[in-house]
């Protein structure tokens, strides 16, 4: 990857890290879990629940009658989804350069594997 195009992906990645810090330091965390593994299962299940609430704006129901996607809505459960991977990301001590480095690499992986017939 260019190094032009590495720097704003982390220059944006750390913007998106800040606004989670300053949206957490804002949060009242009385029921949050102490530890990190407990944190990591909660920040989990909201993620699996927001995937679900994604999912449902689409029609993946085939024996129902289908509806217009909406696809800002689409939009903000996805965000929804990556307000909880952030804050996943900052309890696990990852930086937007640990991030691009460990994506490059499981990158990598994948496109092995897509070669040697997964």
């Amino acid at each position: 990857m260019p190094q032009e195009i590495t720097e704003k992906f982390e220059d944006r990645l750390e913007s998106i890290f800040a606004l989670q810090r300053g949206l957490a330091d804002m949060m009242n965390l009385d029921r949050y879990p102490k530890d990190i593994e407990g944190k990591v299962a909660a920040l989990c299940t909201a993620i699996i629940h927001e995937a679900v609430e994604l999912q449902r704006t689409t029609n993946w129901k085939w024996w129902k009658k289908p509806l217009p996607f909406n696809q800002d809505n689409a939009k903000e459960e996805l965000i929804d989804i990556w307000h909880f991977v952030v804050q996943a990301s900052l309890e696990l001590n990852l930086t937007p350069e640990d991030i691009l480095n460990e994506y490059k690499r499981k990158n990598e992986i994948n496109r092995s594997r897509q070669k040697n017939g997964y």
